[in-house]
């Protein structure tokens, strides 16, 4: 009887007492974040036979971790990140979204991520261990090592792996190719477009040999660059136009690419370039 009577008196003053905590405060208080538990095969053995609830649960204790660290927290610093995904992992390791998801917060820069790229991927190289049938995870590793890492090779290796197991989308090919091109490995990705040029038929034979003439176009551009470096360390001056290399003798045809294009020639840089009037520039490379 005393207890309710007390719960009376009291429950009217809750948000008199919020609102003086929060004046002082302010209106949010992140919540100190605490992990008893860092390894997930001690929670396996905790939860026999509940195995992927307490994942599920976990997930969601690792997506409201980053969400309140990242909006309200002041001083970001996403420390159970890593052990969280990792007790949700090893509870259910066939949780695609948990290595997918996790090794995105984990990547991305401060501070809207951990800024921990090398242990994202390592997330990631995990799930594919796990999963070696899955080549989304592998699309999804082979897109952190261009991104998050730069590595252009890598990522084109682990794409053109995942384009080789059952079920994989066509186009992985084609990504392998795309990210070498941005990433400056033109001889590379025309390796790859040549292969899928010759392998195949219809749209996909026609949409190859575009990208292997956009290679070129961009190939060409730097040669002819170079050769104004040429004339210029020969004569002390840059050509007034990229005409004048060919009356020199140094091309054997117009300075255009293979589209019928002129290439914009900036004598005061004296770069050359795809012009963006051609069907073969591209904005990204």
């Amino acid at each position: 009887m005393l207890r309710w009577l007390l719960a009376l008196v009291l429950v009217p003053l809750v948000p008199l007492l919020q609102k003086r905590i929060d004046a002082q405060l302010g209106a949010y208080r992140a919540q100190e974040e605490v992990l008893y538990l860092w390894s997930g095969q001690h929670v396996r053995r905790l939860v026999p036979g509940f195995e992927g609830l307490a994942a599920d649960v976990y997930w969601l204790r690792t997506v409201q971790y980053y969400g309140g660290q990242r909006l309200f927290a002041r001083d970001k610093k996403f420390e159970l990140l890593l052990p969280l995904i990792e007790i949700t992992t090893t509870l259910d390791p066939r949780l695609v979204i948990a290595y997918k998801y996790g090794a995105t917060f984990l990547c991305e820069s401060p501070p809207e991520g951990a800024g921990r790229c090398d242990l994202g991927i390592k997330v990631l190289e995990k799930g594919v261990a796990v999963m070696p049938e899955n080549w989304r995870l592998r699309q999804d590793l082979g897109f952190f090592h261009f991104v998050f890492l730069r590595d252009p090779q890598r990522s084109a290796e682990i794409l053109m792996e995942a384009s080789k197991l059952p079920g994989a989308a066509f186009w992985l090919q084609n990504l392998a190719a795309m990210v070498l091109a941005k990433g400056g490995q033109r001889e590379s990705s025309r390796a790859i477009w040549r292969q899928i040029h010759d392998q195949s038929d219809g749209p996909m034979k026609e949409n190859a040999l575009q990208h292997i003439e956009v290679l070129d176009a961009y190939d060409a551009a730097d040669a002819l660059q170079s050769l104004v470096q040429t004339v210029e360390q020969r004569t002390g001056r840059r050509p007034e136009t990229l005409d004048e290399l060919r009356s020199a003798g140094l091309i054997g045809r117009p300075p255009v690419d293979g589209s019928g294009a002129p290439f914009l020639y900036d004598r005061q840089s004296g770069t050359v370039r795809v012009a963006p009037q051609s069907k073969l520039w591209r904005p990204d490379l």
